[in-house]
């Protein structure tokens, strides 16, 4: 027995199977589409309330979406985390991951059952009374780190299921940052409609006075109370449209519909700067690029679970106590019970069923692999993407928002030109429609801005970086609510 407790400690380093190690990606050395400056964005990001992340930057930073600088936005994102039922999904799951780490972590230990008895019985007319107070306990010393291994796995998962938890409250704090932008679209665009409503009253009340002393024809009046009721037909559409995304953001934060009324606002003129940084930090920033890292590694410690199959198992086993009839006395020497034992088991033949299982584990191992940096060129084309968009939109609204004043000038020049019998009604018109045309696209260049921005902050990983996530000692060490209460953090 001793020999084998020797051979325990002197083994317990020995981890067969390969060490993991992260998989090289291909990192450019710059975005393609540009951004901040290195020595810039610590400067930007401390005017708007949000900075980029660095890997070995201890600081914590502040909520993404506080950059829009708007407190109802900041409520209804902040609800999130109190009754969103998609993240509670996530933290259930989550929590049973670190259940998977601490079922995994027992099987370092001794299995102690305790097996008390008692029987009374008669034969041959006297009757006695027997008790058994024994207990029983076993270990498989784990000598080749499969235990460990195993162990190792389940810690990479949960890290993996935190990162995806921290995906999904990103995606949700987005998706209502989006539709929030999209609501307050839907009330500049309500204004702007009614107060085209209004001048297209004063129009038609142009077109009658005009009628009416005999300087224009019936068809002028016709034609501006048409125009006047399909714009009121689309000022009355875009209350629906306003609904939808209000009912869209109540479920998001997990409310009723009914319990989320929305003040009426605007959309701002101008999204805010977003910190970029540089490609590198990406790696660190996006929580489903963290997430698809530490799949890798739970798949390569079971590579080497699967490799310590073709070693021996040796388990330590331990009973005793007390067994007897009590009228010898319950604890008495002679009723005293003991064994200890050792064994092992060695697979010398199962027809390649070990060699078929390192085969799958070490296909696993490729996949998940490929899937990590499959992930790692998405998130380079969503920020990309994103730059791409905040650039070209900034010289869209520019070319927008003068196209916009220039049809302002055709409207005023057209109309004065009507009131003074030199110019049709049809001229009038057209000039009206094609300047309301481009407050439209205006209004909808600053929403692409804003929801552009908000896609580059998610691409970006908001928030969030890898030190967010549980350390291994965290998650090994700690000990589960008896509860079920989670233990998950709600700041990341």
């Amino acid at each position: 027995m001793a020999a084998v407790l020797a051979l325990a400690l002197a083994t317990s380093g020995c981890l067969v199977g390969p060490d993991y190690s992260r998989p090289s990606v291909e990192t450019p050395l710059a975005f393609k589409q540009g951004g901040a400056r290195e020595d810039s964005v610590a400067h930007v990001a401390s005017r708007k309330g949000w900075r980029a992340a660095r890997p070995n930057d201890g600081a914590e930073r502040g909520d993404w979406w506080r950059v829009f600088r708007d407190p109802a936005l900041d409520r209804l994102i902040r609800l999130v985390d109190v009754d969103n039922q998609n993240l509670r999904v996530s933290v259930a799951t989550y929590d049973q991951a670190r259940g998977f780490v601490a079922q995994a972590r027992a099987a370092l230990f001794p299995t102690v059952i305790g097996a008390p008895s008692i029987a009374r019985s008669r034969s041959l007319g006297s009757e006695r009374t027997s008790v058994s107070l024994q207990g029983q306990a076993s270990w498989e010393l784990d000598l080749f780190g499969r235990i460990r291994r195993t162990i190792a796995s389940e810690v990479a998962t949960a890290q993996a299921t935190a990162a995806d938890l921290a995906a999904v409250r990103l995606a949700i704090q987005s998706e209502i940052a989006t539709n929030y932008l999209t609501l307050r679209y839907q009330d500049s665009l309500q204004r702007l409609l009614n107060e085209t409503v209004e001048a297209y009253r004063k129009s038609l009340a142009i077109a009658e006075n005009q009628y009416n002393v005999g300087v224009a024809a019936r068809s002028d009046v016709i034609t501006a109370q048409t125009q006047l009721q399909t714009t009121q037909a689309q000022a009355i559409a875009v209350g629906l449209q306003r609904a939808i995304f209000e009912h869209a953001i109540a479920t998001l934060v997990g409310r009723p519909p009914s319990e989320l009324s929305l003040p009426v606002g605007s959309l701002p003129t101008r999204p805010p700067a977003v910190p970029v940084g540089i490609p590198s930090d990406l790696l660190e920033r996006r929580p489903d690029i963290a997430q698809a890292e530490r799949n890798v590694q739970a798949q390569s410690e079971q590579i080497g679970v699967a490799v310590a199959a073709f070693y021996p198992t040796v388990t330590l086993s331990a009973s005793g106590g007390f067994s007897g009839v009590t009228s010898n006395g319950v604890f008495s020497a002679v009723n005293q019970v003991w064994s200890i034992a050792a064994n092992g088991s060695q697979v010398f033949f199962d027809g390649g069923a070990r060699s078929a299982v390192v085969q799958v584990a070490r296909a696993a191992y490729e996949a998940s692999v490929a899937t990590y940096r499959q992930t790692v060129l998405t998130a380079f084309g969503e920020v990309e993407n994103g730059l791409a968009g905040v650039r070209i939109l900034a010289r869209q609204q520019a070319a927008q928002d003068q196209a916009v004043v220039l049809a302002r000038r055709a409207v005023e020049i057209t109309l004065n030109e009507y009131r003074a019998g030199t110019q049709n009604f049809t001229t009038v018109v057209t000039a009206q429609a094609i300047a309301l045309n481009n407050e439209v696209s205006a209004l909808q260049v600053r929403l692409n801005r804003f929801t552009t921005a908000v896609s580059l902050i998610r691409a970006l990983g908001g928030g969030w970086d890898v030190r967010s996530l549980p350390t291994q000692d965290a998650l090994i060490l700690v000990q589960l609510p008896i509860d079920g209460g989670s233990a998950v953090r709600t700041d990341e």
